[in-house]
Formats: C-alpha cells, structure tokens, sequence
C-alpha cells in the first residue's frame, strides 16, 4: 500500500476531510469565502493551514505554501509595502512567525504521535548517533526538459558552502542546535554527498495536465507538459539510490530537483480537483499549493521534492521572493537558482528536525521550523534586485530565516525568526 493512503489520521487538529479541501485558495479581505484561483482574478493567499494539514495526512511535510505575488495581491497594506519599496526606503515590517508557536516534540514518549510506518520514534537528523547529514542532490534533467549548468552550479555551490560550514553559527542552518530527539541533540555538521545526474525518462503521467496548464506558469509564459505524483518520485529516489548502492536512513537526504516543465501533485488522477486531498505545484486550478515539501518514503529515504521555481506567475503565485519584494531578487544574477536556495534550505532544515512528519519538531498548528518562517527574509543587505541576508565565503544568498524556540521564549513571545544562532 502507498505511504499517502497509510498517512491519515493524525487527529482532528490536522486532518481534514475532503469536503474541507475545495478552496485551498483565499483572498485575503475575504477569509470567510474562500474562492479558488483563477487566471483572471488570482487571490492573494492560499491556505497555509490548510495546505500544511493536508501535507500531514499525506506524510508530507514542510509543504512550502505558494504565496500570492506583490503584483497581483490587492491588499491595501502591501501596495503601501510596495509603494515604499519602489522609493528604495527599507523594507515592510514583516510578521515574527506564521504559525502557533512554540514548537514542540512529539516524540515522548516514543511512538506516541506514530499514526503511519515507517515512523522515527522521536529521532532526529545530525546527532552523535546518526553522524554527518549527506546530502545527495539528484538532478533529473530527461530528454526534452532542461534546466542549466549556471542553476546546478550555483545550487550545488550553496550546498557545498552550507557543508563546509558545519559547525558555525552565523547560517540558518546552526538554529537546528538547539533541538534535539530521543536520539540525541542536534549538531550542525553537513557533508556533500555524491551528486547524481540523472538523464533516464519521465515515467507516465502519474496525474494529469490540465488544457490551461500547458502554458501561464513560469515568467515567460511557458506550462506543464508532465505531471509526477508523490509515489513516482519515491520511485525515482529508490531507482538513483538503488544504482548506487546508498542507504535509506538518518543520515542522508536526497534531494530531488525536477526539470522545468513538470508539474507534481500529491496525489495521482485529476490536478483540477482538490478531492482526497489533492494538491499540486503552483496552477491554474483550485489545487494550486505548494512549491516544495519533504516526506520519508516507504522504503525509509528521506527525500526533498524540489520543483523547478515557479516566479512572477502570470498565475498570480510565487515561490520567490517577489512575494516580499516588488522584484525577484537575484545576488547570483540567475533568478531560477537565487529562487530555489530558499526552499531547498527550508526543506533541509525542516528534514532535520522532524525526518518523519509526525515525531520530530512542530506546532500546535503542524507548522515546522521552516514553515513558521516561510517569506520571512529578516535583515538584508545589498543593492535592490540582489538583496541577501546568507554569506558564505564571500558569496551571497537570499534565504527565509528559520525559527528559534529559544529566542520566542526569551522574547516573551514577540519574536523567533533568524538568521542563524549568532543572531539569537
């Protein structure tokens, strides 16, 4: 049985039955009658509860919810946000969290919170017992979808950095310190794994591409011509790693970057409909969600799912951050990349602290770390159009911050958002 059909039934907090699903999306001056997106009139938000609640039930986590564009939302206090932004004056206050805060472990006693297998029993990534977290990038490029050296190079150039920076405090990566799970406290300490290139052909379609989704996705104008389910990209992740003989445990990631072009959805079957939960990569329907999430397979891989960025969207959505800012912000001069850093540490930081969904570390709303801080940029430095809050080496990244138990409770609950434990 697939893991999405073993993966309901983490309590009336975050479950939601179909019938609650059929609007995802939602204006935000009108969160009393949720409307589904369209071409037309896109809305400014999707439901980030909604969203998260629905990811938890598939196993799916730290599902980062699209967010609506800063040239199509139409709320009075982000035009003023952008009016200012266009005079070069600092930027918008941002909200201090997205969630419920604090975040709490569900691993105690272990096997408490354990509602689907496999289940982690409250461990966590990148302690004494595990060792050094290796990542494994795997860039599936097949015949007839491209992405570009420059946008490998400059993904695997973050990784490395994040890597060779194992045990500083000056990332967003050394706030997982300050947690721990019943196998120990977490350690900042990275390694690069092997990176895979992987040229083999799309499988079928697991679910299907709406007419109206083969064009008015990405910036310039182009769509979907695939669509991947969940199942099939565990499949992947189990044929690449199989191949090349590694392991399914605690210590590694893959981290899956699709190609442009390839839509994936939750579930397989229809991405017009939300019924059974479905959810998919930013489109034109009412499932339009999310831009990116991690889960644990049912052969125990844990594995980012990494869609190719969807940005400035005649679709009214983002997954950048001109979500914040009027522009996309680009310090490596490649928008593409610049886009996909901030979700490929959100789901990194997020794998580490809750590697099974339901054991590790979240909220009273099932928000994780990355997720009480998604499109939350903090300080930054830098000219607009390349701003930057991350330095490694000498080179620049923009990143959402991530979240510190330790500095809500030390701010009464005002604050929590940051940069990196140097920051706390």
């Amino acid at each position: 049985m697939r893991k999405a059909h073993k993966r309901w039934g983490l309590g009336a907090t975050l479950v939601l039955g179909a019938g609650t699903l059929l609007a995802m999306a939602t204006p935000t001056a009108a969160s009393a009658a949720p409307s589904a997106p369209s071409v037309s009139n896109p809305p400014c938000t999707i439901s980030q509860q909604q969203v998260i609640s629905t990811g938890h039930s598939h196993g799916i986590g730290g599902v980062i919810v699209a967010a609506g564009t800063s040239s199509t939302c139409q709320d009075p206090s982000a035009q003023s946000a952008r009016q200012a932004l266009s005079r070069s004056t600092p930027p918008p206050p941002e909200p201090a969290f997205n969630g419920t805060p604090p975040l709490i472990f569900h691993g105690s006693p272990p096997g408490a919170n354990c509602f689907f297998q496999p289940c982690e029993e409250g461990k966590v990534m990148m302690t004494q017992q595990t060792g050094p977290l290796i990542i494994t990038p795997i860039f599936w490029v097949p015949a007839g979808h491209t992405d570009t050296a420059a946008y490998e190079r400059i993904l695997l150039t973050y990784l490395a950095e994040v890597a060779v920076s194992s045990g500083q405090r000056t990332n967003v990566f050394s706030v997982d310190n300050e947690y721990f799970g019943n196998n120990g406290q977490i350690h900042y300490n990275i390694r690069l794994g092997s990176v895979v290139y992987d040229s083999s052909p799309l499988p079928a379609n697991g679910c299907t591409v709406a007419p109206n989704d083969t064009s008015g996705i990405y910036v310039d104008g182009t769509g979907y011509n695939a669509c991947l389910d969940d199942l099939q990209l565990q499949a992947e992740v189990n044929s690449v790693s199989a191949a090349r003989g590694l392991p399914h445990n605690l210590s590694h990631i893959f981290v899956l970057f699709l190609p442009k072009h390839v839509e994936s959805c939750f579930n397989p079957g229809s991405s017009t409909s939300t019924a059974g939960g479905q959810a998919c990569t930013i489109n034109h329907q009412p499932t339009a969600a999310y831009c990116a999430y991690h889960s644990e397979s049912t052969t125990s891989a844990v594995y980012a799912n990494m869609p190719f960025p969807v940005y400035q969207s005649p679709v009214g959505f983002t997954c950048g951050s001109d979500a914040r800012f009027p522009v996309i912000e680009t310090p490596n001069n490649n928008p593409d990349a610049d886009t996909e850093v901030s979700p490929t540490s959100h789901e990194l930081n997020e794998s580490i602290t809750d590697p099974d969904t339901e054991t590790g570390w979240y909220d009273s709303s099932g928000f994780e770390n990355g997720d009480e801080c998604a499109y939350i940029f903090g300080a930054t430095n830098g000219s607009p159009g390349h701003l930057y809050n991350q330095t490694f080496f000498g080179l620049h990244y923009l990143t959402q911050q991530e979240f510190s138990n330790n500095v809500f409770n030390a701010s009464g609950g005002t604050a929590g958002c940051v940069d990196g434990q140097a920051f706390e």
